[in-house]
C-alpha cells in the first residue's frame, strides 16, 4: 500500500490533492434518497453517513432494486488518511444450500429459498461506526420516515410491479402490487429499521429481526438459519487498483469480479491509443478485448475466501499474449477461446449513488437484491423483502443453467460462500480530474462503467454523454454484440458484420449510471444522472 501511495504522489502532484471540494454532492437513482442522503449532510454527517442514510432509503423507496434484504460493495475514500477501502456486504451462502449438487434442486429466481444471507445491514454498520460522524439512529432517521408515512409509485416501479408481482408471496402483493401514484407503506419494515437505528447489526443478525426473519423463513420453506445470520460479518477488502496511460482506477475487488475484469480489459489495451483510432476500430477491439476478459472472468473468478485466483491472471505478458491474438479485420469466435459463459442479463435491477463531502471523502457504491423484487418474498413479521442473489452462483457447474449457458466451479455454491458479483463501484483519478462512479445491469455492469470510464478519460464530449451515450456489450458467450440503439451507426454495422460480428440490437435500454465528476483544478463537482432512470443530484455548497 505504501508503495502504491508513493506513486500516486508521483503521478499527480500534491498541490492538487490539497484541494478540497467546493460542494457536497449525493447523486442516486431515486430522488428521495438523494434528499436523504443531502440531508444528513445539512445536519453535519460526512460523506460516509450520508451514503449509510442513502443506501437504506433506497432500500424502501427503490424496493424492486435494492434494500436491508439484499447486499452490495461501498467502496470508500477516506481523505484524512488517504485511503482507499472496499466494504463487502455481499450475501452468502445458507449452510442449508449445501454444495453445488445440493442446491439444484432448489430455486435460484423465486420464492425464500432463493435467498443468500442478507449483507447490506452489517455494511451500513461499517459506514456509519467505523467512519461516519452521526448517531447510528440520526442516519437511519430518513429511511424509517419514507417507510412509516409512505412514497407515491412512480411509472417506472409501477413498470417492475407489474412485471414480478406473479412471483410476490402474500406480504409482498398487500405492500407492494399497487398502481402508478399509489401510495406504498411499510410499517413492519419502518419497526425493523428502528430496531436496527437502535441495536444496529447485533440486533439484526443476532436479536429480535433475526429471530423474527428466520422463523418466517423457515416456516415458508427458505434455508437460512439463525447461525448463517450470527455468523455473518461485513469485510474490509483492498480495492483492486491499476494504472492506464495517466489515469489510475481503484474499484471493487472480489467477490466482485468488476475491479479484476476492468484491469484485464484496460492491460489487454495499456499500448493501444485508443483516441487516435476511428469509432469503428475501437468499437472492434472494444467488443474483442471485452470477449477476452470475460472468458476468463467466468471461467476462474469466485469468492477468494473459498477459490485460489490463478497467479498470472493479470499478468501484463499473458494479457499482452491475448491483445496479439486480436485482428483488427476479422472477429475471433469465442468457440476458438474456449470458456464458460454467464446468464446475460442477470442482476439487471441493482442500484448504484455516488457521494462526495466538501472534506473530499468519496463513497461509490452498488447495491443489489438480484432480480427485479428479488425472490418476492417478504417476511411477514419484519417486511424485509429478501433477496434472490443465489440465482448468481453457478448451481449446475460444468453444466447448462436454466438460460442454458454453462459456468465454471470457482463460482460453484458452497456454505458461507459469497456469490460472484459484476457490480463495479469505481473511482477514476486523473491528473486534475476524479471521477466516481458505478451501476446497475447485471453482466454489462463492468461494459457500462468501462464505456464511461473512456468518456471521462478522453473528454471528447460533455459529462452527460459520458453516461448517456448508447452502449454495446460482449461478454464472451452468447457470442454476440449486444447493442442499445444509435451505439452504432449504419455503416459501422456494416463494417462490423463484414468482420464476422454478431450483432444483436436491443428493444430496450440498459442500465442507471449515478456519477460525480470533480474537477480538482477548477474546483467544480458535477453530478450526472443516467437519463434511463429517474435519479436526481442532491448538493450542498459554501
Amino acid at each position: 500500500m505504501k508503495k502504491i501511495f508513493i506513486l500516486l504522489l508521483f503521478c499527480f502532484p500534491h498541490s492538487l490533492w490539497a484541494v478540497t471540494p467546493a460542494s457536497s454532492m449525493v447523486v442516486s437513482a431515486h430522488p428521495l434518497a438523494s434528499q436523504a442522503g443531502l440531508a444528513i449532510l445539512k445536519q453535519g454527517g460526512n460523506a460516509f453517513d450520508a451514503a449509510a442514510a442513502t443506501a437504506l432509503a433506497l432500500g424502501v423507496v427503490e424496493p424492486g432494486s435494492s434494500g436491508i434484504g439484499g447486499g452490495g460493495f461501498f467502496l470508500l475514500y477516506i481523505a484524512k488518511e488517504k485511503r482507499y477501502v472496499m466494504i463487502d456486504a455481499r450475501e452468502s451462502s445458507p449452510t442449508l444450500a449445501g454444495h453445488g449438487e445440493v442446491y439444484q434442486t432448489q430455486s435460484s429466481i423465486n420464492g425464500p429459498q432463493s435467498a443468500g444471507v442478507p449483507g447490506l445491514a452489517a455494511g451500513v454498520e461499517r459506514l456509519v461506526s467505523h467512519y461516519g460522524k452521526l448517531e447510528r439512529s440520526t442516519v437511519t432517521a430518513p429511511a424509517i420516515l419514507l417507510a412509516r408515512k409512505g412514497f407515491h409509485v412512480s411509472p417506472r416501479l409501477a413498470s417492475m410491479i407489474q412485471w414480478r408481482s406473479k412471483v410476490f408471496n402474500q406480504s409482498a402483493t398487500a405492500i407492494f402490487a399497487k398502481k402508478e401514484g399509489a401510495l406504498i407503506r411499510q410499517p413492519a419494515l419502518a419497526d425493523t429499521l428502528s430496531r436496527f437505528g437502535r441495536g444496529g447489526a447485533e440486533e439484526f443478525y443476532r436479536g429480535e429481526t433475526a429471530g423474527r426473519m428466520v422463523a418466517d423463513l423457515q416456516h415458508d420453506g427458505g434455508l437460512i438459519r439463525l447461525p448463517d445470520m450470527a455468523n455473518y460479518r461485513a469485510i474490509e477488502r483492498e480495492p483492486v487498483r491499476f494504472d492506464f496511460q495517466g489515469f489510475h482506477f481503484i474499484s471493487a475487488a472480489l467477490p466482485s469480479s468488476g475491479g479484476l475484469t476492468l484491469a484485464h480489459i484496460f492491460t489487454q489495451l495499456k499500448k493501444d491509443h485508443l483516441h487516435a483510432l476511428n469509432q469503428v476500430d475501437r468499437d472492434h477491439l472494444l467488443i474483442e478485448v471485452m470477449k477476452r476478459a470475460y472468458r476468463d472472468r467466468n471461467q476462474y473468478l469466485g469468492d477468494r475466501d473459498f477459490v485460489t485466483i490463478p497467479k498470472d491472471y493479470l499478468d501484463s505478458s499473458r494479457l499482452q499474449q491475448l491483445r496479439a491474438s486480436i485482428s483488427m479485420q476479422q472477429a475471433t469466435p469465442s468457440k476458438k477461446l474456449q470458456g464458460f459463459a454467464e446468464p446475460i442479463g442477470a442482476s439487471v435491477d441493482t442500484t448504484h449513488f455516488s457521494v462526495i463531502d466538501q472534506q473530499g471523502n468519496m463513497v461509490s457504491a452498488t447495491l443489489s437484491i438480484n432480480y427485479g423484487f428479488g425472490s418476492g418474498y417478504v417476511s411477514p413479521s419484519t417486511g424485509i423483502l429478501l433477496n434472490d442473489e443465489m440465482d448468481d452462483f453457478a448451481t449446475r457447474p460444468g453444466k447448462a443453467n436454466a438460460y442454458g449457458l454453462v459456468q465454471g466451479e470457482a463460482n460453484a455454491v458452497a456454505p458461507g460462500k459469497r456469490m460472484l458479483s459484476s457490480m463495479t463501484p469505481s473511482f477514476v483519478i486523473g491528473p486534475d480530474r476524479t471521477f466516481i462512479v458505478g451501476t446497475p445491469g447485471g453482466s454489462r455492469i463492468i461494459s457500462m462503467v468501462m464505456l464511461a470510464s473512456i468518456g471521462f478519460m478522453f473528454n471528447e464530449t460533455a459529462p452527460a454523454n459520458w453516461l448517456n451515450a448508447a452502449r454495446f456489450h460482449h461478454q464472451f458467450l452468447p457470442d454476440m454484440v449486444q447493442y442499445e440503439q444509435g451505439a452504432f451507426t449504419a455503416k459501422e454495422i456494416e463494417v462490423l458484420k463484414k468482420r464476422g460480428h454478431r450483432l444483436s440490437p436491443m428493444k430496450r435500454t440498459y442500465g442507471n449510471m449515478q456519477a460525480i465528476e470533480w474537477n480538482r483544478k477548477s474546483n467544480i463537482v458535477t453530478g450526472i444522472s443516467d437519463k434511463r432512470g429517474e435519479g436526481s443530484i442532491a448538493a450542498q455548497r459554501e
